[in-house]
């Protein structure tokens, strides 16, 4: 921890009437973005900061810079904020007090253990530098350290901490020497829109015309977009420490100790320890708001709340016991809904950019924001995947008081709970409803959550508990999910798709639009079901996602839950200027999939409409009555079988549902989850937008090279990048995977090894009930291209916490490989 600085005068002059760039927040991040940006040759930039500059939480952070994350896209950030950090102090001049001390994480239990080992094999895929430990070794980076309990730890070398408030002054200095211009002490009250543009910013002393905002705002963040209606849920809760009394031979060296377990990292601090806690069930502060002059502000201290964890903190580090404390320290940090902060563009708002929401990780993380937030804004275009961060997650309920009350207060404990796979959140549950909740939770349902919709993840055999027990291995939901895999596979399914987001686009000019999007041609005949990825100039795919043409000037465009706020963003910018109406229908079209090689029988006793290849042929769409309720039927497959997606009117969906399942009793019909249907694409090879597939994937390297349409009339977008990556090898390509231990699960970011050399990881994996082992998706990178003769001439391993396990790799899936089943 820093001593707070004195509050600043006014700093900068007179405030200049435009800016090409305008950071509002003068934190580590705020400061970062200013200086990556000139770096990149962007020296109008304009910070402005309300009070002094780390006056917000900045100055109160831990200074912990460590570069493990949960998955490889923010550990890659975090990596490039320790390189920055160790250099940033010669370049400047100005000290930073960042020092090497590497970090060590402690497991006292097995699953936690298991959960280090996965950690550290994604870590290799990002080359940071671990190394594990006996707990005997642990206790030789930490003598203070009660290791009895403890099943291994593991060693992170190139960890460190630094100054929050030097290191923030350094980056501020480095802005300033390359022409950026800081201003203290000057409150932004609002932002200004014209068109659904950023134009500027009004401040307490006149108003300044800006290009780009980028609001970098911490704890602020919320109240100030809501001026220029954009959507950031995030909330402050308070966030404790404590630093003890000095400890006569504790080295300066000493690692960062993080115990999960006992939810409490440990650092040297001046020759005293800082203990910091992560509780299970955090404290939300303030709201409804947060005061503008509240700079350098601490929150009163609660022993009642956090004495629980700091007992439990003593547990690891004896002399706590005995040790007095100088310091307890209560100051508010922002939280988001899902644990992970935001970056980007706003959806609602033009060159209007984001960066707050940091969970307790902003210093750390801070470097690599403002390394990717500058190349964004100088590029036009995110320099990697950023998905996982990206703003176009968010949900406008997500900003709902009472829902931000009840999951942050959940989000800031699982920081240091157990990552577990499909761990499902507890709190602020029932936001979006199908109207067969009912039905599915007669039938066993057991739920998740995804963009606030409670889906049927499995649905309990007689007997079954209705609740995960989670672990790293086969979890108990397994034989209920192999269940349901057989059902869909060797007789008919049925699924709630309802939660899939549509979109109906109409117009004149709604052909031109999506042509020009999407790689696929969707210039078909009427009632023609178009799979087709939305591109970018790169080639990269921006969406993956159906297409059906409805009417001459009518399109029906159906996308995942989790990216309806993104794929509606792209469209609806997309379509400005055009003789078009965009509407968003996800609620008023509930979806039922029936789905298997039973299901063209089941229908045909529910309808007079032919279902016969000729009549109803793969990738068409109609709409006919089933049990005499009107729907539209598209023959379309996620699961890679025979099948049929049924949207239907809210008011008729029960009856519909009643109906297929009543009539599918005579074929053994089963309904089945989002578990299984992911488990069932895998298998079949179809890939997942944000997995598989991201903007910095092509078709070509995913393999979805059939759905392009080189030369339709008018071209497309990414078209000319494609052409040049058409005819030369395939340097990085997506594969298909399975383990030959048919008992160990995958799940993603695993390292892929070809003949002992890395040459990829993991995008996704399921465990394939079909094939009897864990799949997986992964791309493979070879300079000299990926062929099919390359591929087959390897021998493969996939790491499974820290260790190399066998793998069989095709280009084809492992179910079905000529995609013959759903065209039966």
């Amino acid at each position: 921890m820093t001593t707070p600085i004195p509050e600043a005068q006014h700093t900068g002059g007179d405030v200049p009437a435009r800016a090409q760039v305008v950071v509002v927040g003068g934190g580590i991040i705020g400061c970062s973005i200013a200086y990556h940006l000139t770096r990149r040759g962007i020296s109008d930039v304009l910070l402005i900061e309300q009070g002094t500059l780390t006056g917000g939480t900045t100055w109160h952070a831990a200074g912990l810079v460590s570069q493990l994350k949960s998955s490889h896209s923010l550990t890659k950030l975090a990596t490039y904020s320790a390189r920055l950090f160790e250099e940033l102090e010669d370049e400047t001049g100005q000290a930073t007090g960042y020092r090497v001390t590497g970090s060590v994480s402690v497991a006292s239990d097995e699953e936690r253990w298991e959960e280090t080992l996965r950690g550290m094999s994604m870590a290799k895929t990002v080359g940071v530098d671990m190394k594990v430990l006996t707990p005997q070794q642990a206790q030789e980076y930490w003598p203070l350290m009660y290791i009895d309990d403890l099943v291994g730890a593991v060693h992170i070398t190139r960890d460190g901490h630094t100054s929050p408030v030097d290191t923030t002054m350094a980056l501020a200095k480095g802005a300033k020497d390359r022409g950026a211009r800081i201003i203290e002490g000057l409150a932004v009250e609002r932002l200004r829109v014209e068109n659904e543009r950023i134009v500027g910013v009004e401040t307490e002393r006149g108003y300044v015309e800006a290009d780009t905002v980028v609001l970098a705002t911490g704890i602020w963040t919320r109240q100030l977009a809501e001026t220029a209606g954009v959507n950031v849920p995030l909330q402050a809760c308070e966030h404790f420490y404590v630093v003890t009394e000095p400890i006569p031979g504790l080295d300066p060296n000493t690692p960062v100790l993080r115990d999960p377990t006992n939810y409490t990292y440990f650092k040297e601090e001046t020759g005293k320890i800082m203990a910091g806690f992560f509780e299970p069930r955090a404290k939300v502060w303030n709201l409804d708001g947060i005061p503008r002059d509240f700079t350098f502000g601490t929150i009163p201290e609660d022993w009642d709340h956090v004495g629980p964890i700091f007992e439990r903190s003593i547990h690891r580090v004896p002399a706590l016991a005995d040790v007095g404390i100088q310091l307890f320290f209560n100051g508010p940090e922002a939280f988001t809904p899902d644990g992970v902060y935001y970056l980007g563009e706003s959806p609602e708002v033009e060159q209007l950019f984001i960066a707050a929401g940091f969970n307790s990780v902003g210093l750390q993380s801070g470097g690599g924001v403002g390394w990717v937030l500058a190349d964004w804004i100088a590029d036009g275009h995110p320099p990697s995947d950023l998905s996982a961060v990206d703003i176009r997650r968010t949900f406008p309920f997500q900003s709902d008081r009472a829902f931000l009350e009840a999951r942050i207060s959940e989000s800031l404990g699982l920081l240091y709970a157990m990552h577990w796979p499909f761990r499902q959140y507890e709190s602020a549950r029932n936001i979006r409803m199908s109207v067969l909740h009912e039905r599915l939770t007669e039938l066993g349902a057991v739920f998740g959550t995804v963009a606030g919709w409670e889906r049927p993840n499995w649905f309990a055999l007689p007997d079954m508990e209705r609740e995960y027990r989670y672990s790293y291995g086969p979890q108990n939901w397994y034989p209920a999910s192999a269940e349901e895999c057989r059902a869909v596979r060797e007789r008919v399914g049925v699924f709630d798709q309802s939660s899939f987001a549509k979109f109906r686009l109409t117009g004149a000019d709604a052909l031109a639009v999506l042509n020009q999007l999407g790689g696929a041609d969707v210039d078909v005949p009427v009632g023609k079901v178009v799979y087709t990825q939305w591109l970018n100039e790169r080639g990269g795919i921006e969406a993956d996602l159906t297409v059906t043409r409805t009417g001459d000037e009518e399109f029906l465009i159906v996308t995942g839950a989790a990216v309806e706020t993104r794929d509606w963003h792209t469209l609806r910018r997309a379509c400005r200027g055009f003789a078009v109406e965009l509407v968003n229908i996800t609620h008023e079209l509930p979806t039922i999939g029936v789905m298997g090689p039973l299901s063209r029988q089941l229908l045909e006793t529910l309808t007079e409409t032919p279902l016969d290849n000729d009549s109803f042929p793969f990738g068409s769409s109609r709409e006919m009555s089933v049990a005499g309720i009107p729907i539209r039927a598209l023959r379309i497959s996620y699961v890679g079988e025979l099948g049929w997606e049924l949207y239907v009117d809210r008011d008729r969906a029960v009856e519909l549902f009643d109906a297929v399942m009543d009539a599918g009793a005579t074929y053994d019909i089963k309904a089945a989850g989002y578990h299984t249907l992911n488990s069932l694409r895998i298998e079949a090879g179809y890939r997942h937008w944000g997995h598989d597939i991201t903007d910095e994937d092509t078709p070509l390297e995913a393999g979805l090279a059939f759905t392009i349409a080189w030369d339709k009339a008018g071209g497309f977008t990414g078209r000319d990048a494609l052409m040049a990556q058409r005819d030369k090898p395939r340097t990085k390509r997506l594969v298909q995977f399975k383990l030959e231990d048919p008992d160990l699960v995958l799940y993603h970011d695993e390292p892929i090894y070809r003949d002992g050399e890395m040459v990829g990881r993991t995008t996704s994996a399921m465990y394939g009930h079909t094939v009897g082992g864990c799949i997986a998706l992964g791309y493979l990178n070879h300079e000299g291209g990926v062929s099919a003769e390359w591929v087959a001439a390897g021998t493969y391993e996939i790491e499974v916490a820290n260790v190399r396990v066998p793998a069989t790799a095709s280009l084809r899936s492992f179910y079905d490989p000529l995609n013959e089943r759903v065209k039966i």
